[in-house]
């Protein structure tokens, strides 16, 4: 049978598997973009909304920037951890129980850390409250490989990040306004206020997107099986660990830009939360070029290719930058390359996603999971090296920064080798 025949059988028999509900979401792309969206912007909402904070929680529970950095590493670290359990969950139980128990677990914490009195209970309920957000992060990509392929699949992860991208845009923007009128704990208020809108959200609006027989009943050796085949797949490895590097480099901006702005730069925390936006909207724009204009037109290896270099390109430069190379430079040069750091992660991040998630329609739950955790694993080792020099320096966040994008840029053309064209790629061409 040719490829192409063969390619839309499968692709009939898939649908006909489908669930219901997931063929109705479908076909309401702005409301499955908005559950969806809602759902990926849970990480950024739970430690962007905290950035303005994180001086004053230093000064509040009396203690030293490098602990209170580790509530962000916390967070991260549970998130990334608990992709693990939930997205193997997610195969074998559907997509809908998981992410529920999740989002109910999320809530309690969130409201917890309102309440607590030292930076140590800080950083445990913050371990909790990522623990529980994964179900969000992971399930939301094990949906959109349930519903999307190929090209398709691509340009619904650029869509995606027109929403979960706004949360970076006005997580800030929102933090520093209620600091205007609280302290941080407001802010954990209204962080368990958004976790049980989105809910409710959820539960009137998401179906089961995973069929019944499509699922793994084979419990845990089953998920680790899967696991290992998966990381045994190069170019699916690749693409992870590239998409991981990448997302470090962001995350060692996440962690230090609130010092390096505030305290070196003597901004204010509501034109910290303006930068910060503006870069966002930045890394928004950007990831519109690439599922509006490029893909389609363009290989997704070469338009990730793009970012990766770019990223790469702004490191180099805040590296020369921070340590003295073109004199003392003032808030705007850091700014602007920071602006083109984050930018480029509209070319990175959902181009490594989809092309690992394209080689996977067989474990999207478990291929997820490992993407995220990947990503949130080498963000959270990265997050306390930022600080590793004390906060009257930015060299080590562009030490970091410029490190993560080499290695990124090593497992793409080392593992990847995108120059060997592959016929699973069908998004790439």
């Amino acid at each position: 049978m040719p490829a192409c025949a063969q390619t839309t059988e499968e692709h009939q028999i898939t649908k006909a598997a489908e669930p219901r509900g997931a063929a109705a979401l479908r076909r309401t792309g702005a409301l499955v973009t908005l559950v969806l969206g809602g759902l990926t912007a849970v990480p950024p909402l739970s430690m962007d909304m905290y950035l303005p904070a994180l001086p004053e929680v230093t000064d509040a529970l009396h203690a030293p920037a490098a602990t209170v950095q580790l509530t962000l590493t916390a967070c991260l670290m549970g998130m990334a951890l608990g992709q693990l359990v939930v997205g193997p969950m997610s195969d074998k139980w559907g997509r809908r129980r998981p992410l529920l128990i999740g989002l109910l677990v999320y809530i309690l914490a969130t409201a917890i850390c309102a309440f607590a009195p030292t930076a140590e209970l800080l950083i445990g309920f913050r371990l909790l409250q990522g623990l529980a957000g994964a179900a969000g992060i992971v399930i939301a990509r094990a949906v959109v490989r349930d519903l999307y392929d190929g090209v398709e699949m691509a340009r619904f992860f650029s869509t995606l990040m027109l929403i979960s991208g706004v949360a970076p845009v006005v997580a800030p923007l929102i933090g520093g306004q209620v600091l205007r009128f609280t302290d941080w704990r407001g802010i954990f208020v209204v962080l368990t206020g958004v976790g049980i809108a989105l809910t409710l959200l959820v539960w009137r609006r998401l179906p089961e997107t995973l069929a019944p027989e499509k699922r793994h009943s084979g419990g845990t050796p089953e998920a680790l099986r899967t696991m290992r085949s998966l990381l045994a797949d190069r170019v699916f490895t690749g693409y992870m660990i590239a998409g991981g590097f990448a997302f470090a480099a962001l995350f060692a901006y996440i962690s230090a830009s609130p010092f390096v702005i505030q305290e070196i730069y003597g901004a204010s925390p509501q034109t910290f939360s303006l930068l910060f936006g503006v870069n966002s909207v930045g890394l928004i724009a950007v990831g519109q070029l690439n599922g509006k204009v490029l893909v389609g037109r363009v290989s997704l290896n070469k338009a990730l290719a793009s970012g990766l270099t770019a990223i790469t390109v702004a490191a180099t430069a805040l590296l020369l930058m921070t340590t003295g190379v073109f004199g003392e430079v003032g808030l705007f040069p850091v700014a602007a390359g920071l602006f083109v750091l984050m930018s480029a992660m509209g070319l990175a991040m959902p181009n490594t996603q989809s092309l690992a998630l394209t080689r996977t329609p067989h474990a999207a739950g478990s291929a997820s999971a490992l993407l995220g955790t990947t990503s949130f694993l080498i963000g959270a080792v990265a997050s306390p090296l930022v600080g590793i020099a004390g906060e009257d320096t930015a060299v080590p966040m562009a030490v970091v920064q410029l490190v993560c994008a080499l290695a990124a840029i090593a497992c793409f053309v080392g593992l990847c080798r995108p120059w060997q064209r592959r016929p699973t790629e069908e998004a790439d061409h």
